[in-house]
């Protein structure tokens, strides 16, 4: 009895914990400093327009796809 009340306040401990840390991430600059998190771009893929295969972006006669 006193095991499963150990487990399940183990339990409920570490999911209230890693729901804080993830609600209060913050981000900091190369000095150690708090700055506001930028957010990460989506990636885009791009593709040969003649091909229509996936080709590096930026290379000539590429698309992007969304």
């Amino acid at each position: 009895m006193r095991a499963s009340i150990f487990l399940a306040t183990a339990l409920l401990f570490a999911l209230n914990a890693s729901a804080a840390d993830a609600a209060t991430k913050q981000c900091r600059d190369a000095k150690g400093k708090f700055m506001k998190c930028e957010t990460a771009a989506a990636p885009t893929k791009c593709r040969d327009i003649k091909t229509k295969k996936f080709a590096k972006c930026g290379t000539p006669g590429t698309e992007a796809v969304p």
